[in-house]
């Protein structure tokens, strides 16, 4: 089986090898770049999907938009469910250990497919129910019990294209994962017109077109990783004997339960942070809104960077290479501040351009531009919180960090963001997340010394 240039280079990770500071550049840049792209193109498709469903009218953007919390919340935990495993098959592949790498696949794949079918079991069960405990109104409600349902059946489908696509990572593999969810991404859109618009479907047909595109990606990762992943193929290798199934799976839940805790606890503060900004008036929440949208082309970047560091941490910490973990935590690092402080001073100075293509009301464009601006200062402290977690992450630490991140969101943001909003409305909002972020990320270079992994 051919292997990758970047896979290549961690082979020689793994085997004792050296490895100039250009060749560890170069190993870095060869993994975050397909993952930077992958998350660049979608979000430009959710820009794209979401503009499909407003032709429909502002009822079926609401009908989606009451349930969206809870599809990212459960989406959330079906990713840190994942994540534990990930993590685990990065350092025993670090270590050389195919054999339990491919043990934890295996566990991974029983273990995530019967927890996040009972998840969706669930919210099948509550959607009749859930848009009117959000507090949907009477003309919502049914397309949103409809989309949330087609949702809920599709969280093991979801699962599945989170653990494929993680484990490749793991190994080292970024392309064939982007590849495939840009992939992906253009059939999402490609479906959601066909149901949507041809088929005359309306909202079930934006859920179903996602599910159509997600399915297929989900089976594109499937059949690679485990026939034709160099490390992770199961073709051929027989039933290996494994280690206890408690022990795996203990292990994983060890790493990816605080990073679910931690979703939950975001979600929620993401919540409070919107009950902040409501009595702020209709102009200050549409201004947040497309803050918010606009705000992710600069920090996904960074969470692209953030799979790399992932990858890099957890290989190098398996072939104990403690020399490699700390020049490849300061060229990640590196790289994700300077990324996001280039994409801050673009959009300082292009959000002005910007805006009028998003809305035609220059009450909300103005205070959009003066809210972004503010926090086009926080992106390289932002940079180095999101990169220095995904290093923890890879460690197999999250706990203290999981901690870092919601102290700093529940004790700073939020009581900043409530006592600003009192004196200078949606500005102060965006001031205190401004300097939340750039706390957030002091604490984490922080810790990071402190772990003496830079």
């Amino acid at each position: 089986m051919r292997f990758s240039r970047s896979q290549q280079l961690l082979a020689r990770v793994r085997t004792g090898g050296h490895l100039t500071s250009g060749e560890q550049a170069r190993l870095a840049l060869l993994l975050a770049l397909p993952a930077i792209i992958s998350q660049l193109v979608t979000i430009v498709m959710e820009y794209l999907d979401t503009a499909m469903v407003g032709h429909l009218g502002a009822a079926a953007s609401a009908s989606i938009g009451i349930v969206s919390t809870t599809t990212w919340l459960m989406g959330g935990l079906c990713s840190s469910l994942a994540g534990g495993f990930a993590v685990l098959v990065a350092q025993s592949i670090g270590a050389q250990d195919m054999r339990r790498a491919r043990i934890v696949l295996r566990k991974a794949v029983r273990f995530t497919l019967l927890t996040s079918t009972a998840i969706g079991a669930a919210g099948a069960a509550i959607s009749p129910w859930l848009p009117q405990w959000l507090g949907g109104g009477p003309e919502i409600q049914h397309d949103a019990t409809v989309y949330f349902f087609v949702f809920a059946v599709s969280i093991p489908v979801w699962e599945l294209n989170f653990l494929m696509a993680g484990m490749l990572r793991s190994a080292g593999n970024m392309l064939m994962p982007s590849v495939v969810n840009v992939a992906a991404c253009l059939l999402d859109v490609a479906f959601n017109y066909v149901f949507i618009f041809v088929l005359r479907m309306g909202v079930a047909g934006a859920a179903l077109g996602t599910l159509c595109a997600m399915g297929i990606s989900a089976t594109a990762l499937t059949v690679y990783t485990l026939c034709f992943s160099p490390e992770l193929h199961l073709t051929g290798t027989g039933k290996e004997t494994t280690e206890a199934d408690g022990t795996i799976v203990r292990e994983a839940l060890q790493i990816g339960v605080p990073m679910a805790v931690q979703h939950v606890a975001m979600c929620s503060a993401h919540i409070v942070s919107t009950l902040i900004v409501a009595p702020l008036g209709t102009t200050a929440i549409a201004a947040h809104a497309f803050g918010i949208t606009i705000e992710g082309l600069c920090y996904m970047p960074g969470y692209g960077i953030g799979d790399a560091a992932t990858t890099l941490a957890g290989q190098t910490i398996g072939a104990r290479r403690a020399d490699l973990q700390r020049s490849f935590a300061r060229i990640t690092l590196g790289l994700g501040v300077g990324f996001m402080t280039f994409m801050g001073m673009l959009m300082y100075a292009g959000i002005p351009w910007l805006m009028p293509l998003m809305t035609p009301d220059a009450a909300v464009q103005a205070l959009t531009v003066e809210c972004l601006r503010i926090e086009a200062f926080a992106e390289p402290l932002y940079a180095a919180s999101i990169v220095a977690y995904s290093l923890f992450v890879g460690a197999g630490d999250t706990r203290v960090p999981a901690a870092l991140n919601l102290g700093s969101m529940w004790v700073v943001r939020l009581p900043l963001a409530w006592l600003l909003a009192q004196s200078i409305g949606l500005r102060g909002v965006w001031a205190a997340m401004c300097a939340e972020l750039c706390f957030r990320g002091i604490i984490f270079v922080i810790r990071l010394y402190k772990k003496k992994a830079i």
